[in-house]
């Protein structure tokens, strides 16, 4: 199981859901090795330009291209996201898959020192294991909960209010959930919209099971009843639903 070493001591644990304009996101530039076919590279953004983004033109437009990102980085056979013997990839996928869609979140993150001099002013460019450092799913928990509203995340608690956001909005949702045992991996996947053939699991007309793609032990480029409630294992401390349009 991966071990956590992150930029963790930059993060409170408490949520704070007012932004914070004095806050910039982090991304390290792109490299050659950093592809859908390489295990290398990871932290850094997709250099194949042939990966859709996210048309922001109307709902519409966003639910096409959703569908067109997660065809084309393809999380249950590109090697980029397959597990090794010693890490699984979760936060890899939803980072691309959020790099993509035009949403923030972290795979990188400023390191305490870093983040000192940007909330004074300073300018700090991102540089890795120096300025930034990897942060991992538990992290990315407490991430959300204090940075997420400075980077246009909602919290929610409602899984049916956020599969019909995503289906009528063409949004982005998020399930992250943090380990009980500090510095092991917790997990995350995003929610997306359903299509004619992938859907939620319902009950009685309401979402139980949210339609989801992710990689980890096992990877799914789509699922909602194969995992279940994952977010409410013994394994985790807490978990955390979030969304952005």
């Amino acid at each position: 199981m991966k071990k956590e070493t992150t930029a963790t001591n930059s993060i409170a644990l408490v949520e704070d859901p007012t932004p914070d304009r004095r806050i910039k996101s982090a991304h390290l530039l792109t490299d050659p090795e950093s592809r859908l076919d390489s295990q290398l590279a990871k932290p850094h953004p997709i250099s194949d330009s042939d990966v859709p983004y996210r048309d922001l033109t109307n709902a519409e437009t966003k639910r096409a291209s959703i569908e067109k990102i997660i065809d084309k980085l393809d999380v249950k056979h590109n090697l980029r996201y397959q597990r090794t013997i010693d890490d699984t990839y979760c936060n890899v996928y939803t980072y691309d898959f959020c790099y993509f869609a035009q949403v923030y979140l972290p795979t990188v993150w400023w390191t305490a020192e870093s983040l000192e001099k940007i909330l004074a002013g300073q300018e700090v460019e991102p540089i890795f294991d120096q300025t930034v450092a990897r942060i991992y799913s538990s992290a990315i928990h407490d991430w959300l909960l204090m940075w997420g509203a400075s980077f246009g995340w909602k919290r929610m608690t409602d899984l049916d209010e956020i599969q019909r956001k995503v289906n009528e909005e063409g949004g982005v949702g998020i399930i992250c959930a943090k380990r009980k045992i500090v510095g092991l991996s917790g997990h995350i996947a995003p929610i997306v919209p359903e299509t004619s053939a992938k859907k939620a699991y319902r009950e009685n007309g309401v979402v139980i099971y949210p339609l989801q793609s992710q990689a980890g032990k096992l990877n799914y480029n789509y699922f909602s009843k194969a995992r279940k409630d994952w977010w409410n294992h013994e394994r985790y401390s807490s978990h955390v639903f979030y969304y952005h349009d």
